[in-house]
């Protein structure tokens, strides 16, 4: 199976191709967030380096969320386009679970990856290996730092936090609990190419178009409607990719 793998949904943007669980050519940039700009041409880039053509893909599995708004968007709508023009298959994974991926298997600590969604708050969710499989045990949220901490403090095991520990995020807590680790910054990184190994194993989307990002909050700009419009229903009268 030839799977491209494509993750924009944080600062970092990363890009894979992967055939039959091996990697053939992976591209990271974690110094701009014009992820619009960079994406096609470096799908483009790596299917030329390896000679695929666009029609030899059987597979696209994109980061769907949570993260940035404009990120997760930019690389869901690619996946779907790409997944409709070519009449391949479109699976979506947890952004957070992708980081989580980092974590060797030998670990039975729980694994806590975590984004900053400003303002205090972090998109964070709990995975564990059973058996050779990385198993979601906290489902994936929006929550402030502060409470995320107290509820890992009540997990009676190791913790081991994944993600980039930004001073904003850090001001909001004096230390982690006695039960929480911090992993090295650079296992904060997605890797396309465990995005790709963890997207062959499931199955792919029954119809594409109803495909959306896991936002797991409303915009800004949905709060400030709804402050002004208290007790109305909100319509989705537009499509959120």
């Amino acid at each position: 199976m030839k799977v491209l793998a494509i993750d924009t949904s944080n600062h970092p943007m990363s890009v894979a191709l992967v055939e039959d669980d091996q990697l053939l050519a992976t591209t990271t940039l974690n110094m701009v967030r014009n992820h619009s700009i960079y994406l096609m041409p470096t799908i483009d880039r790596l299917c030329q380096l390896v000679k695929w053509q666009p029609s030899d893909l059987d597979r696209v599995v994109v980061a769907q969320g949570p993260g940035s708004y404009t990120g997760i968007r930019i690389a869901a709508t690619t996946a779907k386009v790409l997944a409709d023009t070519l009449g391949i298959d479109l699976v979506g994974v947890s952004s957070l679970e992708v980081v989580a991926y980092n974590v060797l298997p030998t670990t039975t600590a729980i694994i806590v990856p975590l984004f900053d969604a400003r303002r205090g708050n972090v998109f964070a969710g709990a995975y564990q290996w059973q058996d050779g499989q990385l198993k979601n045990q906290i489902a994936d949220q929006h929550l402030a730092m502060k409470d995320l901490l107290t509820q890992l403090a009540k997990i009676e095991q190791p913790v081991i936090l994944v993600g980039h520990m930004t001073k904003k995020i850090a001001d909001q807590f004096e230390k982690l609990p006695d039960n929480v680790t911090l992993a090295p910054r650079a296992y904060g990184i997605p890797s396309t190419y465990q995005l790709a190994l963890a997207g062959e194993k499931r199955p792919a989307v029954k119809e594409i178009d109803p495909f959306v990002p896991h936002y797991l909050r409303i915009t800004e700009a949905e709060a400030n409607w709804q402050k002004l419009h208290p007790g109305v229903t909100r319509k989705n009268y537009v499509r959120e990719v």
